[in-house]
């Protein structure tokens, strides 16, 4: 995702399609809502590629999904499915703006093989509960699965601010939402993801915008990366 123009788009289910179309749109998973969302730009299926050509963010309203889509392309609905809102995205960020964010991320460290091994991606929280034997500590010594997550995630976040160019303001950022996901196919598949929310200052406005426009972290073509952010 490079050059100008990027689109922001928010896109819906259309109020008249059918009951079992409803349905259809309801029980996508991540790599599903990958590939519906790939029917709404002018791309034929075998020039499809792994990489980002876009970011999405999935919410849910009346158990049906609400993307937040980010791309190069502007959406356009052909199967009568989608009701789509599209404005050109241009971030106008100067040093020291604060803005409050929203981030979905798939967060995971590298951790080095053991010999003649390579090294492994691990999910921050399973990785922190490794490093703490959780599983051989006491019931009541245990830390809880959202403690974890709150104090991994965010030490995996704030790692990042320097090269995301922005501080994240103290006392602001909360992380929350950890579920896993797996797909077992031909090629199996299988992620964590945490959301983030908080605020935060700008200090480098051009490494900010390429955040912005590429995303953060692993996992793009499955709902993470997407940088969502407002002015407070």
């Amino acid at each position: 995702m490079n050059g100008e123009p990027h689109w922001l788009s928010r896109v819906t289910p259309r109020p008249d399609i059918t009951y079992c179309q409803l349905v259809d749109l309801g029980v996508l998973d991540p790599y599903g809502q990958h590939q519906a969302l790939w029917k709404l730009f002018d791309v034929a299926k075998e020039d499809r590629t792994d990489r980002a050509e876009f970011l999405f963010r999935t919410e849910s309203k009346n158990r049906l999904p609400a993307f937040y889509l980010l791309s190069q392309r502007q959406p356009r609905d052909h199967a009568g499915l989608w009701h789509i809102e599209s404005r050109p995205y241009r971030p106008d960020i100067q040093v020291g703006d604060r803005l409050a964010f929203k981030l979905r991320v798939s967060p995971v460290v590298t951790r080095a093989g053991g010999v003649g091994s390579h090294s492994k991606r691990h999910d921050v929280v399973m990785d922190a509960k490794r490093q703490m034997n959780w599983k051989h500590l006491p019931e009541d010594q245990r830390p809880t699965l959202a403690y974890l997550a709150q104090k991994a995630g965010e030490t995996w976040l704030r790692a990042r601010a320097e090269r995301l160019g922005c501080r994240f303001d103290d006392a602001t950022v909360r992380a929350d939402g950890y579920r896993t996901w797996r797909k077992h196919s031909a090629k199996s598949i299988e992620l964590s993801m945490l959301d983030f929310e908080g605020s935060l200052t700008i200090a480098d406005p051009a490494r900010f915008a390429d955040a912005l426009l590429k995303g953060v972290g692993p996992a793009k073509g499955f709902g993470c990366g997407l940088l969502l952010v407002r002015r407070v």
